[in-house]
């Protein structure tokens, strides 16, 4: 439920008219348009979160450049470029969330990160609200920061201690637009659900990437599997929004079946429709006063205790269809340990 845009990448240009950045912004050129602010307008009269993604470094910046021939002992890039960016983009729009990038060449002393921070946290418009990810220098990421990134497409394997986002791309190549990409080199929609789910069911949130075209057009391929991830999650979004970890995070037996839960509710979310329609679950501990019913579905399924532990759920019959089936049902447990 929040939205992350890319205010300025490692090249430089900046989707908004940033006073630092002189003829190579949205404003002055392209465009001739507020894209950073259009789009956080739109966003909050959707009531959607709106998040700032922002590049510390600068590829070809002269000025960067000489401060890394320095080995950072220089910071004009940081005085004149960085910093005046990150303050502009905070004063003036407001975000719910900052998503740094860049970090990795130079410490948290160059980038001046911690005073920064300092000031977002006590100081600026958005000190109670505001969230911020783990990318503000070189040895930052994983330790320091308001959630976790870690690392791209990161997969923890474990529940994390720490609150984390799982950040994924569309494109497996890219996280821009590619013109010459084939649908061979893009996620489809059972990828995309079952990454979303193994990410929820451990703890963390997750930020899907699309690459818009040059024109600023999400191209059809992209919108087709955001709207098939919309519409499951019109069927399912209650296994997931506000969800948290349950005591297990996916069957031992198989990583086909994923567990989130609110309060004493438990849904299990399986991912292959099993052939006998019978669902098995080892994990579950049932009770005389235990209910179940899938998400989507009206009416309470039946299930009996299976002989070694946990039960075993009779599903719905499915009757043969034309279309694919989706991927990724939830059933909800009441009433088990």
């Amino acid at each position: 439920r929040y939205v992350v845009l890319t205010t300025k990448h490692h090249e430089g240009f900046t989707n908004w008219g940033s006073p630092v950045s002189w003829n190579w912004n949205s404003l002055d050129t392209g465009p001739h348009r507020d894209l950073v602010g259009e789009l956080g307008q739109a966003l909050r009269e959707s009531n959607i979160r709106y998040g700032l993604y922002h590049s510390l470094l600068e590829w070809f910046n002269p000025l960067y450049l000489a401060d890394k021939e320095s080995g950072f002992k220089t910071q004009n890039f940081v005085l004149k470029k960085t910093m005046p960016e990150l303050y502009d983009l905070v004063l003036k729009y407001k975000p719910d969330l900052i998503w740094s990038d860049g970090d990795w060449e130079a410490p948290e002393s160059y980038w001046n990160s911690t005073s920064f921070l300092a000031w977002l946290y006590n100081d600026s418009p958005v000190k109670d609200t505001v969230v911020v990810n783990d990318r503000w220098c070189n040895n930052c990421s994983c330790r320091h920061g308001g959630y976790y990134n870690c690392a791209d497409k990161y997969k923890p394997g474990t529940l994390p201690a720490h609150k984390w986002e799982m950040c994924s791309s569309i494109d497996k190549l890219s996280w821009g637009y590619r013109s010459n990409m084939n649908i061979a080199e893009l996620m489809d929609e059972a990828s995309i659900i079952e990454e979303l789910v193994q990410t929820v069911s451990f703890g963390g949130n997750y930020l899907l990437n699309v690459g818009p075209t040059k024109e600023g057009v999400i191209v059809p391929i992209f919108q087709e599997r955001l709207l098939a991830l919309g519409r499951w999650l019109d069927t399912n979004g209650e296994a997931i929004y506000e969800s948290k970890p349950w005591r297990v995070q996916m069957e031992n037996s198989t990583d086909m079946v994923w567990y989130t839960s609110k309060g004493p509710v438990v849904y299990a979310i399986f991912l292959i429709w099993p052939l006998d329609n019978v669902l098995e679950l080892s994990s579950p501990a049932p009770s005389p006063a235990t209910q179940v019913t899938m998400l989507g579905f009206s009416g309470t399924l039946k299930w009996q205790k299976s002989p070694g532990k946990g039960l075993l759920i009779t599903l719905p019959y499915m009757l043969p269809s034309p279309r694919p089936p989706q991927s990724g049902w939830a059933v909800k447990l009441e009433g088990v340990k």
